[in-house]
């Protein structure tokens, strides 16, 4: 199988960059001081340990080292968050192997999470993003942990069937800020470990904070007809250059697909050279698939923390519309 230089990159640049967030929460048309809240007592449940994650990805200001080990490799990475008038900038940058830096800007609160109801209709809520993901993992809490120096306490997230991974976040006591996160399959075999070596001393952001919507990419004019359980369809932020993109997300994995033209071919022929399967980078897999609608041939591409297989399925099942 043949996969462009182009899709690992890709892949590659989407590994390292959820290193920075574990998860996320979308919030829109909501005018909310995010960053300004109470640090001195400590949360007591899994919830609330939650939210304090997620403020704390977007309102501490600091730099790290960490590594990131698979079965692959070894990577060591230099994190970087800052922000200025509420505008926030993550710098992940690979510091051995191929020379990767990934540079994301956006808006203090600004996330790619929604929920959906039964009706479809998305909304915006951190309370329906925890009750969504709590409906496909049992989450448990365990304090008295430390890592790289730092009293944490560790949240397990176990999939309640076979079709997704287990997640273990270690989280800072004192911050909420994520300091190490373990990725295993159902037989237990660790996929991936990312671990923060060394926290420079955050610094929480006390400007103010208006949330805006994201200014989201126009819906591609093709969709997967199958998902697991529980993944969502998740605004996609219009991205100049990049091929056309739909994301999913189940609260905790999440799956990219890609449709890009290939140019026009014969039906006549038999489509049998096109290159396609699946394999893994680092805690990613891979599926590419080629797809033939009308006279237009296309290359689908499914990148996400999904056994290949499910994944797989997730591609070929792309339509049309």
């Amino acid at each position: 199988m043949m996969v462009s230089r182009q899709h690992k990159l890709l892949a590659l640049s989407i590994v390292i960059s959820a290193m920075l967030v574990p998860f996320s929460a979308y919030a829109q048309n909501v005018n909310q001081d995010l960053c300004r809240v109470d640090t001195e007592s400590s949360p007591t449940t899994p919830a609330q340990w939650l939210e304090r994650s997620l403020q704390a990805s977007h309102c501490y200001i600091f730099q790290a080292r960490a590594v990131a080990i698979n079965s692959i490799d070894v990577r060591t990475l230099a994190l970087s968050h800052r922000i200025q008038d509420g505008v926030r900038q993550q710098v992940v940058q690979q510091l051995d192997g191929p020379s990767v830096s990934v540079e994301r800007r956006s808006r203090v609160g600004q996330l790619a999470w929604v929920a959906r109801n039964n009706e479809g209709e998305a909304f915006p809520s951190l309370e329906g993003w925890a009750e969504h993901a709590s409906q496909y993992y049992d989450v448990a809490l365990e304090e008295g942990a430390r890592v790289a120096g730092r009293d944490a306490v560790k949240l397990r997230f176990a999939p309640k069937d076979h079709e997704r991974y287990t997640h273990e976040w270690w989280l800072d006591d004192a911050t909420g800020l994520l300091l190490k996160h373990v990725l295993s399959d159902a037989t237990g075999r660790i996929l991936e470990t990312f671990q923060v070596t060394q926290l420079h001393e955050p610094e929480r952001y006390t400007g103010q904070i208006s949330i805006n919507p994201i200014q989201q990419a126009p819906e591609p004019d093709w969709h997967p007809a199958w998902l697991p359980d529980g993944f969502v369809s998740q605004p996609v932020a219009s991205v100049e250059g990049e091929p056309n993109r739909r994301l999913y997300s189940d609260g905790l994995a999440t799956v990219s697909l890609f449709a890009e033209p290939q140019g026009k071919v014969d039906l006549s022929l038999s489509q049998s050279g096109v290159n396609s399967g699946v394999y893994q980078l680092g805690v990613s897999s891979i599926a590419v698939e080629g797809h033939v609608e009308n006279d237009q041939s296309w290359q689908i591409v499914g990148i996400g923390e999904l056994p290949p297989s499910m994944l797989q399925r997730m591609v070929h099942s792309v339509e049309f519309d």
